[in-house]
């Protein structure tokens, strides 16, 4: 299997349990592994044959403006969720991190791994 990887992505988001995570967006740190066959791409040379890395942090974006997550899990499995759906990923590794979340913390966060098996399995509801 072959990876479309995307690395230190930052994107601020209304995420968090608490109320003093509620009141204003966080920024977030994401790292994004893609898996899929790019056979076809490498052959053709053609971005219509892979998958395009603009567009899912496009994507990404677009959902963080529009939705609130309490958990970063959550978020997470949203994220590999539209991957599998809507750019057809075959595996997908996604870590998420608030950044100087915690007094002395630099990064805290969860990094979650799933085939398009799995996909099935977890249906997330972002709140609007």
């Amino acid at each position: 299997m072959d990876i479309i990887y995307i690395r230190e992505f930052r994107a601020d988001a209304w995420i968090g349990v608490y109320e003093w995570e509620q009141q204003r967006p966080q920024t977030l740190e994401f790292d994004i592994d893609i898996g899929l066959d790019t056979h076809q791409a490498g052959r053709s040379d053609s971005i219509r044959d892979t998958i395009d890395y603009g567009k899912v942090v496009e994507r990404i974006r677009h959902d963080l403006a529009e939705a609130k997550f309490k958990l970063l899990e959550a978020l997470a499995e949203h994220i590999t969720q539209v991957l599998f759906q809507d750019f057809n990923a075959q595996w997908v590794k996604v870590s998420v991190a608030k950044i100087g979340h915690l007094r002395g913390v630099r990064k805290v966060g969860v990094t979650i791994a799933r085939s398009r098996q799995d996909a099935t399995k977890v249906q997330v509801t972002p709140t609007p």
